[in-house]
């Protein structure tokens, strides 16, 4: 863990202190929920029998469960095409997201976003875009609507690090520093961006580190240790809802898939990826978590999310496409007579 801060901000803090064990049970449940989805979604597509676009967060569920913790329902997420683990942390059910990955009419969008574009405004998960970075200035349009509206609701926007390097980034990153928006900035760090490897095309070792040219807090943790990324995140959503302004988050974290699905790695050396996944986040928190609450109650989570995930493939597989009527709802604006549109 780093921390880079301007000057007037609090000192370093501890974040290994474990929470109590129903909350690392929650995080566990979280990432197993996830990891069965992605897992059961990649499983088909390799078969046939389903098609389409697909980035997998496999590896990655930490990043999303541990922040996703903290937040209520009505706070914000703005997430990438890379999303599942998002939006399943931020509460989307199972059975309307399938549906929609689908393309069927009982999903979020009615079938019409797919994976990379599903909005659930219901959960809190505002926007999932397929534009790298554009999240930010949305997320910061969020945290304004909450400010103005005086409420303690938090944006969370997460990114990969490739969206760091561009525009939207540190546009953001300024404009929610001098309004001291309620806005959390969670760099999920998977050292590629698409397929370039991080030293080859950003300028820092850290993302973090870019926090300090905005006077806000930039702090790096593992993101594949629950526990540390669950307490800093903590840290970060209570000063935003408290009026403290943004944080940039980093959370150092590793994809296990490439970056879509039918990507061969090859630009990945082998043994980088073989040793990200022999430290399996997920294998090495359920080892941690066996001794504390015993195999029985971890083998039950697990077998939960299984059926879970199998429920929701088939209420997805067996649920109706869109009607031809609706291809053109949410296009056009509706015109009353007097010219108004609604």
């Amino acid at each position: 863990m780093s921390i880079s801060a301007p000057p007037d901000s609090a000192a370093a803090v501890d974040f290994s202190a474990p929470p109590d064990l129903d909350v690392q049970l929650g995080l566990f449940r979280t990432a197993t929920r996830i990891a069965r989805f992605d897992e059961k979604y990649r499983s088909l597509m390799t078969s046939g029998a389903i098609g389409g676009m697909y980035y997998s967060p496999r590896g990655q569920e930490f990043a999303a469960a541990s922040v996703a913790a903290h937040l209520r329902r009505d706070d914000y997420v703005v997430t990438t095409y890379r999303g599942l683990h998002d939006q399943i942390a931020k509460g989307v059910p199972l059975r309307e997201l399938w549906a929609e990955y689908l393309g069927k009419a009982a999903g979020t969008c009615g079938g019409k976003g797919g994976p990379m574009h599903v909005t659930a405004p219901e959960y809190g998960l505002m926007v999932t875009t397929g534009v790298v970075g554009s999240g930010l200035p949305i997320a910061n349009g969020l945290a304004l609507s909450a400010q103005l509206r005086g409420t303690d609701q938090v944006t969370v926007v997460n990114f990969g690090d490739g969206a760091s390097n561009i525009g939207a980034f540190h546009e953001s990153l300024n404009l929610a520093s001098i309004w001291r928006l309620p806005v959390i900035f969670v760099c999920q760090n998977n050292r590629y961006a698409e397929y370039t490897p991080l030293r080859e095309g950003t300028s820092v070792d850290r993302i973090a580190q870019r926090a300090a040219a905005y006077s806000l807090p930039g702090v790096t943790v593992d993101g594949n240790d629950p526990i540390e990324l669950y307490n800093a995140a903590g840290a970060a959503i209570e000063r935003a809802r408290t009026g403290g302004g943004p944080t940039l988050l980093e959370a150092m974290t590793f994809r296990f898939c490439g970056h879509i699905m039918g990507d061969q790695q090859v630009y990945m050396p082998p043994e980088e990826l073989r040793a990200a996944i022999a430290a399996d986040p997920l294998v090495r928190f359920r080892a941690q978590l066996a001794a504390d609450v015993g195999e029985d109650e971890l083998a039950a989570v697990e077998r939960a999310a299984a059926d879970e995930v199998a429920d929701a493939w088939e209420f997805a597989r067996t649920a109706e496409l869109p009607a031809a009527s609706a291809l053109t709802t949410d296009v056009y604006a509706d015109t009353t007579q007097d010219g108004a549109t609604r």
